[in-house]
């Protein structure tokens, strides 16, 4: 009830006269009637508004008013937490509190959120390889039931490839495969993966043997080894294209018109979002001279000198030294030194 609610049973009692008549009216009690009468005769309608029904005083309360000072000093000048707020009133001062009376303490004074500056990075560490195809970072990403992105990107140029396939299998690896040695204007010298059963199985890595491209899949349990500052889990951004490329029944095939989308995305990544280049501490002194923004097919075209051909990649290729490697998801820590007998 409210103010003006209260003020319509007092005029209405008012006008009739009769408090049981206007009880079985509003559905009230005559004692309710009878407080709220009284205040409007003595207080007028600032009386009918509501009150505060906290005690005037309290004496099992927990915290004094000096306890709560201090509680809010050590808040305030040393921005303490609650644990650290209570182990600090016990060691010190003698005080035992529990928690949740702290907390109630820093709710009524307005003081429950501990504001902590974030530290901000001057500078982030971006890595790039000399040259394009040097390596190239793949992997994928389920964006929708039944449909996969796979996702390929050039740690040099951050030329990229996207596909979309059914399932994550070894078909739909040896078809992205294909797709990125035509699609991208270099040829591949080293593919980065994680531990996904789709890059070690045997055809898969039988036909990177047979392209002489190299496999060099990352350590188990370190899924930051497989994050440039364009790698492929920041630049498949599978939520925002699930959220971006939604397609109703009147583009055909949901499958094929995000096929569609993603190329034409793709597209204007390679050849109309400039990226910045990189000078890191793998890149060389020349490579560091170059503009700031540049599209990846920029810069792959200041690079066509330095870029091998794809039978100098070849020959330096040793297949004896490239073995077939196991889905082994353990790390294993092995000790630099011999162990103390």
């Amino acid at each position: 009830m409210d103010a003006r609610t209260r003020l319509g049973w007092v005029r209405l009692y008012e006008e009739a006269g009769n408090a049981g008549l206007v009880c079985r009216r509003c559905g009230i009690s005559r004692p309710s009637l009878r407080k709220w009468w009284r205040r409007y005769q003595a207080e007028g309608e600032a009386g009918l508004r509501d009150r505060s029904r906290r005690p005037h005083a309290s004496p099992g309360r927990k915290v004094l008013a000096e306890q709560e000072a201090l509680i809010l000093r050590l808040r305030r000048e040393h921005r303490f937490g609650i644990k650290r707020l209570r182990n600090e009133l016990a060691r010190r001062h003698g005080l035992r509190l529990a928690l949740d009376t702290i907390h109630k303490v820093l709710v009524r004074h307005g003081e429950n959120r501990l504001e902590r500056p974030r530290p901000r990075r001057k500078g982030s560490k971006r890595y790039s390889r000399p040259v394009p195809g040097d390596r190239v970072q793949m992997d994928t990403c389920k964006i929708a039931p039944g449909l996969y992105q796979y996702t390929a990107i050039d740690d040099c140029s951050r030329f990229q490839v996207l596909g979309l396939y059914p399932d994550r299998t070894a078909a739909s690896t040896l078809a992205f495969l294909d797709r990125v040695a035509a699609g991208m204007p270099f040829p591949l010298q080293r593919v980065q993966t994680d531990r996904g059963g789709e890059f070690f199985a045997y055809e898969v890595q039988d036909r990177l043997r047979e392209r002489c491209i190299k496999f060099r899949p990352n350590r188990p349990r370190s899924p930051h080894l497989n994050g440039p500052p364009r790698s492929p889990d920041r630049v498949r951004c599978a939520d925002r294209i699930d959220r971006l490329l939604t397609v109703d029944g009147r583009a055909g095939p949901a499958h094929r018109a995000r096929g569609v989308l993603v190329d034409a995305r793709s597209e204007r990544v390679r050849c109309a979002r400039p990226a910045r280049s990189v000078a890191g501490l793998l890149q060389p002194a020349a490579f560091a001279q170059r503009p700031r923004w540049q599209t990846p097919v920029e810069w792959i075209a200041e690079l066509t000198a330095v870029i091998p051909s794809a039978e100098a990649v070849r020959a330096a290729y040793h297949p004896d030294k490239e073995h077939r490697r196991r889905q082994d998801t353990r790390y294993r820590w092995r000790p630099t030194t011999a162990p103390v007998t």
